[in-house]
């Protein structure tokens, strides 16, 4: 398996830090392949240290995927998994839930450490990470400490800088966004009467002051005027809504019910039972809405989600990211055939935008904390106030007009990407892939790339972008969307089946000459191309061969299709 070209250097500039530190801090949000780059530097230090690693989590949910991930990237190393059903170290990498190895029965029975690897890193300055930390220190003071996370600036406002005193590497949400790894955030700032009431809400030492949050959005009026704006921009999609109390939350959910809408409620007093058949009706079925109370912001993906809805002001641009990423991911069509995601609709009722502007957050390990207003702008059709970076009115729909050299960014004190912004630049995917792209027929409608194992193509059809890929004798649909998007799912197919010898896009066989055994096989079509090589040949046959399966498979994607 290879590792994207933008991961293989977040993954060399952490392990250089933890070989001259001995600890490092890496940043990367949602969709960046965390647990891809966590296995990788885990790997490369555990091969030069000959020791052992664990990598400790929070949540078990996710453990057998990440076991077997680190086995892809390194099927040299021995696994294992210390939780609450098993209490295993044999493995050279054990994978720990923290709350369990915590308990000093547990920490007893902990081996050496060469590297301690922490996910979700911003959890380290909890007691019971540090009960951990210390004692692994105790068994090998030289011990190596990795974190990583996508949120590393903490809401209480902890520091992590007496755990990790450096940043390795920090993958920025706009270049997944650019590089078509994520989709991007169309955010629009509604103004139904409350902003000005929200900037007064007292803060506590966590967030604003719920009750009193609720206090002003929890009314008729407002939330009459929520499901009819929602209507408007995001009607036909599944939406996840952020809501200030259970209350408020119970509110909101009647109110799309009686609309017409099938909507669907949890929060933290449901029992592990209810949520998981309430998440089933939105994910399963015919749900469109779920509406939630603290409980969806952090550790819950479901990719067809494409509209966020925040009824709830955030203090910390770090919950406003997490609630936002919830609708960021891209679909994958064998777990949601049919579904076509180009986007996100962002509908902000609070003032979480105004106030952060930007989903960028610059890490900060002393653990202290910022607010202030982000710039805004006046509506020159309706005078409603809208984020500096807004390109339409969220009130009257006036698209504004940015000049070609100017950067509408919104941010703090250092400008950042905005929420606007993201989609400005394309990062050319076909230059900085590991493979070599061609062009079937010299009009950018279809690129092919190849490998020893699997073929990958993006295809242009019925106003949509399809990625194929082709496996030992399997033809498959990677997805349908935006082009910058199927060409990073095209890439990934390829790069989770071949490996670095047979991926070089400068390897000295692919200018050779076609053989003629593949000039033979093309037919008329090789006495077009004067020269053609042995590596768009190849591309050539794999088209050739597998266009009826290709056609199909895009004319269905076209057929079925539901946006999301």
């Amino acid at each position: 398996m290879l590792l994207r070209p933008r991961q293989k250097i977040f993954v060399d500039k952490c392990v250089a830090s933890l070989k001259e530190r001995g600890n490092t801090l890496g940043v990367a949000p949602t969709g960046a392949g965390k647990t891809i780059m966590l296995s990788a530097a885990t790997g490369d230090i555990l091969r030069e240290t000959g020791g052992k690693a664990a990598i400790l989590a929070h949540r078990d949910e996710l453990t057998a995927q990440n076991v077997m991930k680190f086995a892809r990237i390194n099927p040299d190393l021995s696994t294992s998994i210390c939780d609450a059903n098993s209490k295993s170290w044999h493995g050279r990498a054990t994978f720990a839930m923290a709350p369990t190895l915590s308990r000093p029965e547990n920490l007893a029975r902990m081996p050496e450490l060469a590297l301690l690897v922490i996910d979700e890193a911003h959890h380290a300055a909890a007691a019971s990470y540090l009960r951990i930390i210390e004692e692994a220190k105790a068994g090998n003071p030289n011990l190596m400490l990795f974190g990583l996370t996508a949120t590393p600036n903490r809401g209480d406002q902890k520091a992590l800088r007496p755990i990790f005193d450096n940043v390795g590497d920090q993958i920025r949400l706009a270049e997944l966004i650019q590089s078509g790894h994520l989709v991007p955030p169309r955010t629009f700032v509604v103004d139904v009467g409350v902003q000005g009431d929200l900037r007064k809400v007292r803060r506590n030492a966590l967030d604003f002051d719920m009750n009193e949050v609720a206090a002003i959005m929890d009314r008729p009026v407002v939330t009459s005027a929520v499901v009819e704006r929602w209507k408007e921009k995001a009607g036909d999609r599944k939406t996840v809504v952020f809501c200030s109390t259970v209350k408020h939350a119970m509110h909101v959910t009647e109110a799309f019910r009686l609309s017409g809408v099938e909507a669907v409620l949890v929060h933290g007093d449901l029992s592990d039972s209810d949520r998981r058949l309430t998440l089933a009706r939105f994910q399963q079925g015919s749900a469109r809405v779920i509406v939630n109370v603290a409980v969806l912001t952090e550790g819950w993906d479901y990719p067809p989600t494409s509209c966020v809805v925040l009824l709830r002001p955030s203090s910390y641009r770090s919950t406003m990211i997490q609630m936002i990423g919830r609708g960021l991911r891209i679909v994958d069509p064998k777990e949601n055939p049919g579904v076509i995601k180009t986007d996100c609709i962002v509908l902000d009722f609070g003032i979480s935008t105004l106030m952060h502007g930007s989903l960028e957050q610059d890490v900060n390990l002393d653990g202290k904390a910022f607010h202030g207003d982000a710039p805004t702008k006046e509506c020159p059709e309706c005078d409603a106030i809208v984020p500096l970076a807004a390109r339409e009115c969220a009130l009257c729909g006036h698209e504004f007009v940015f000049p070609a050299d100017v950067n509408p960014a919104i941010g703090d004190e250092t400008p950042s990407p905005s929420l606007e912004n993201f989609s400005l630049t394309e990062i050319d995917l076909l230059k900085r892939s590991c493979f070599r792209w061609i062009d079937l027929f010299d009009d950018d409608s279809a690129h092919m790339a190849s490998g020893f194992s699997a073929w990958a193509a993006i295809f242009w059809f019925g106003g949509y972008w399809h990625a194929i890929g082709g496996f030992e004798r399997n033809v498959q649909l990677l997805g349908t969307g935006e082009r910058v998007v199927m060409m990073a799912v095209a890439d990934d197919f390829l790069n989770e089946r071949e490996t670095s010898e047979s991926a070089h896009k400068t390897r000295r066989w692919m200018n050779e000459p076609a053989s003629e055994r593949q000039l033979a096989l093309l037919g008329d079509v090789s006495h077009l191309e004067f020269g053609m090589t042995k590596y768009r040949a190849s591309c050539m046959l794999n088209f050739r061969f597998s266009k009826g399966r290709i056609r199909q498979l895009v004319e269905s994607a076209i057929g079925q299709k539901a946006v999301a």
